[in-house]
């Protein structure tokens, strides 16, 4: 398949660019119980203060801290991200991903009824299973069109152009498929920066797959051909790009 032609589907969803500031974070807070070595609360942010943050203070510091980062997260390897019988967990490390890259992405959203009442400019307090629900990669695929822009979030078209700003300016890449099957898994992985040992794949110097690290079936710290351009694959019926600075 041609690697960067972009999906038909993810553009009839429509795209909203335009950041709406009634809309709110659906942020729990961080558990004792949510650990890199336990499968429970993972609805919740890690509470590990070992876990490094993003370094903001310029694009060398993020992207040496984001690679700190994966190393502690250590995705091929803890138990919170290991797959069961039942499901796997790409949401979950993107979250924890980009909770520590100091990036809003969310591992729950607002129930319908809580959200017309966020739109409404009333103050609704996240509370697990009432007002907030575990949000997964189909539903994150459109979350990203319709309130990616209010988080800071700008779309992208081409893996190439996606990995060229995460490397130059140490920022968070996230690519996100919404699986055809409806109630079936879709799938989403950050980009990360380049390293010396671990490299993009290009062809004629363009990304074709870039440098990426994810849970799945499969959990890789780094990757990026032996997957391919996965997001192509017919399971999907629609994929996006995103970038935040």
């Amino acid at each position: 398949m041609e690697k960067d032609i972009v999906s038909v589907a993810s553009l009839l969803l429509g795209d909203n660019p335009i950041p709406n500031s009634q809309i709110k974070k659906a942020d729990l807070l961080p558990d004792p119980e949510s650990q890199l070595d336990s499968m429970e609360m993972k609805e919740k942010p890690l509470m590990d203060s070992t876990i490094p943050y993003r370094d903001l203070t310029n694009s060398d510091t993020k992207k040496e801290s984001l690679h700190r980062l994966i190393d502690k997260l250590d995705v091929e390897n803890n138990i919170r991200y290991q797959r069961t019988v039942e499901d796997t967990y790409c949401n979950v490390y993107s979250y924890d991903y980009c909770y520590f890259a100091k990036v809003y992405l969310p591992t729950v959203w607002w129930t319908p009824e809580s959200l017309e009442k966020v739109l409404q400019g009333q103050k609704v307090e996240p509370v697990f299973e009432q007002t907030v629900d575990r949000i997964y990669s189909s539903a994150i695929h459109d979350w990203f069109l319709q309130w990616g822009a209010s988080f800071g979030w700008k779309r992208m078209f081409t893996v190439d152009e996606i990995q060229n700003e995460v490397n130059k300016n140490g920022g968070i890449g996230i690519i996100c498929a919404k699986r055809r099957e409806k109630g079936l898994s879709g799938h989403i992985v950050p980009v990360v920066p380049e390293t010396d040992s671990h490299q993009a794949c290009r062809e004629n110097g363009i990304v074709v797959y870039p440098l990426q690290s994810q849970a799945g079936k499969l959990n890789y710290n780094y990757f990026a051909e032996v997957r391919k351009d996965w997001w192509n694959d017919e399971l999907y019926s629609s994929y996006v790009f995103y970038y935040h600075e």
